[in-house]
């Protein structure tokens, strides 16, 4: 019997893998993927990362391994946190993470592309994101944001190729890139972390990092800097100001819950190059789902990283990209 929907198929389109990877208008590629990696000051052997599967808290020689290994698998691009042992209230010093990061580039040279998160929030006792007013009630905007410039300008002049502030202060990028033109580092990339929303999604990553909020402080969360999740305005404007400040690149935080903004955001502003995170929240929970046979772990990754780049990330920062050799295969 003759087909009665002749031309108007669909369905000749999907009929075989063949036909739909030629058809298929969102890729996703190992060379797009960031890899986090956590190193902690003072830590005698690397600790894994409760629901984070693969991740660790590493010591710097762990972190060098760990490094190695990875870039085995494909990873060329890694984000590095550093965590210090000493916790302080203001006058900061990143030297550790500095160090870490000079440890890299001899080892590893032009071959990895080394960014380096820039924040305070495993710097300090209360665990927020900068320096807190005498009431413990407000974080300081100008001395935040001095404390800031001055750990990019270390972390760059240590051998990081691009700085990623996640702090969410105002003024934090045109401060940053001023220290480091004013430094002879303008090569140094600036990639700003622009609608970073107060999330619930972040939880194994504050452990991972020690930087969750804490302490006898007014001040018990981070609304008042980081966007409201019902505010795609405020992501809007914060992003806009920040590529006028300087920033070669711009971010969502998080990804899957914010695709929305993500997707609205690269066509506000097509002319800087979106990245995503696909957070810890989000990346444990796919993982959950996995070890309780309730999904296919790796093609719900490779699921997630495509509506990513659908929505316009050219890059995206996730836990997973060690493994997206094979995941991508799933």
């Amino acid at each position: 019997m003759k087909n009665d929907i002749g031309r108007l198929s669909l369905r000749r389109l999907r009929q075989n893998s063949h036909v739909r990877e030629l058809v298929r208008e969102h890729r996703v590629c190992v060379e797009q993927l960031i890899q986090p990696y956590f190193v902690v000051d003072g830590l005698k052997d690397r600790e894994a990362v409760p629901g984070m599967t693969g991740t660790y808290r590493d010591t710097p020689d762990t972190l060098l391994a760990q490094i190695d290994r990875d870039m085995e698998a494909g990873v060329r691009k890694m984000l590095l946190f550093g965590v210090p042992a000493e916790k302080k209230d203001r006058a900061f010093t990143s030297d550790f993470t500095a160090r870490q990061l000079a440890a890299i580039k001899r080892r590893f040279g032009a071959d990895l592309f080394v960014a380096v998160d820039v924040c305070l929030c495993s710097y300090t006792t209360h665990g927020q994101c900068g320096i807190l007013t005498a009431e413990g009630d407000h974080v300081e905007n100008s001395a935040t944001v001095t404390e800031l410039a001055k750990a990019a300008l270390g972390f760059a002049q240590a051998g990081a190729d691009c700085v990623a502030p996640s702090d969410m202060m105002d003024g934090r990028i045109a401060a940053i890139r001023a220290a480091l033109d004013g430094a002879d580092l303008d090569r140094t990339l600036l990639m700003s972390y622009s609608a970073k929303f107060h999330s619930k999604f972040y939880g194994p990553f504050r452990a991972a990092a020690d930087s969750a909020p804490k302490g006898a402080v007014a001040l018990k969360d981070r609304a008042t800097y980081q966007i409201d999740p019902g505010s795609p305005r405020d992501a809007l404007a914060s992003s806009l100001r920040d590529a006028e400040e300087g920033a070669d690149i711009l971010m969502v935080k998080p990804g899957l819950p914010y695709l929305d903004v993500l997707a609205s955001l690269s066509r506000a502003i097509p002319t800087k190059p979106w990245a995503v995170y696909e957070v810890s929240g989000e990346y444990a929970a796919l993982e959950l789902m996995a070890e309780k046979g309730l999904v296919n772990g790796p093609a719900a990754h490779a699921e997630s990283w495509t509506a990513f780049v659908r929505a316009g990330a050219s890059m995206i920062i996730t836990y997973g990209a060690r493994y997206a050799q094979k995941w991508l295969n799933a």
